[in-house]
């Protein structure tokens, strides 16, 4: 039986990668390249690289940058941010990325998700979703980086992702991102369990049992951490790291 993914997840803001908490007060963490050359000799499972800037400043990848750091990872690299035309999406495949994770397009324009999905194979197209509890308790799907709302609730969000060719689902947390105190397992659980494509969790993972609860108990068939592998003690110092092959069998099945 193949190990359920371990995905670091880095945000990428301006020419260099930060860390947020709840989607504010961005932490500088370093140079991305030098980071995924970190990562390819930890042989992580996966990368995920998100622009936070792209859609709220209304343009597209960084193509360059991209190349670079593309040019650098031997391991599956996604990327997020600013994809909103099969041009980006081609760009993209033709500089090494290798799936495209659709966020605000993917509720803006889902029939890009199809697009997509019929070019290049499903497997290359991921819907991610930013969550959050409203006020009254009910999850609500939010886009332009956890700045505008939608209405919309997760599971039919996930739903109409599903009907049109996605691949995989992002699921974060806005509510749990870079606190360290676990996933947002209900909300996991609830949009796993509605669809038949591997859902990804997102948001709040601080150490490995976290990540084998949203695995074990969220239903999901992988999950992606940022701070766990970037910050170290309290004083949350940058240090990238990743689990070893034992860490991760002991926890992880």
């Amino acid at each position: 039986m193949i190990r359920p993914r371990v995905i670091p997840a880095l945000l990428l803001k301006g020419q260099g990668l930060v860390k947020t908490i709840k989607f504010k007060d961005p932490k500088y963490l370093g140079d991305p390249i030098n980071i995924v050359r970190i990562f390819n000799e930890k042989e992580v499972d996966e990368i995920v690289l998100l622009d936070i800037n792209a859609t709220p400043e209304n343009r597209g990848p960084q193509f360059d940058l991209l190349k670079d750091i593309a040019s650098e990872a031997f391991i599956p690299l996604a990327y997020g941010g600013g994809i909103r035309s099969m041009d980006d999406v081609r760009r993209l495949l033709s500089i090494g990325i290798e799936k495209l994770i659709m966020n605000t397009s993917a509720m803006e324009t889902p029939s890009l998700i199809r697009e997509v999905a019929d070019h290049a194979g499903s497997q290359a197209a991921v819907a991610s979703m930013d969550v959050k509890k409203n006020i009254f308790g009910k999850y609500e799907v939010f886009t332009h980086c956890g700045q505008k709302k939608t209405g919309i609730d997760p599971v039919k969000h996930a739903l109409e992702m599903e009907r049109m060719g996605v691949g995989e689902i992002l699921v974060n947390s806005i509510d749990r991102d870079g606190t360290m105190q676990g996933y947002d397992i209900e909300l996991v659980r609830r949009v796993a369990d509605a669809v038949n494509v591997p859902v990804v969790a997102c948001g709040g993972a601080g150490n490995l049992a976290h990540v084998a609860e949203a695995i074990s108990q969220g239903h999901a068939s992988a999950a992606a951490a940022g701070s766990m592998f970037v910050f170290q003690g309290p004083l949350r110092g940058v240090l990238i790291s990743y689990p070893t092959p034992k860490e991760l069998k002991e926890f992880i099945s």
